[in-house]
């Protein structure tokens, strides 16, 4: 099963340079997903698990923003 964020961690995981930091963007059908887990969350049906990986996206995501920001800090110097 391959979950929302999976994406961001193989990103990760693979290497990567400040510009493909900056440049990163998650794929359609991981934002479909993710818009779909949210459309759940709101009308209460989410399972616990669906929950967790909604979770860790927000969180991976969060942390992607804070590091797109600082790579394009350094693809500017």
């Amino acid at each position: 099963m391959i979950r929302a964020y999976d994406e961001i961690v193989d990103f990760i995981a693979s290497g990567t340079t400040p510009d493909a930091v900056a440049r990163f963007e998650p794929s359609q059908e991981t934002k479909d997903h993710v818009s779909d887990l949210i459309h759940k969350e709101k009308s209460g049906g989410l399972t616990a698990e669906e929950s967790s990986e909604l979770d860790h996206f927000l969180k991976l995501e969060h942390l992607m923003r804070l590091a797109k920001a600082r790579a394009r800090a350094l693809c500017a110097q």
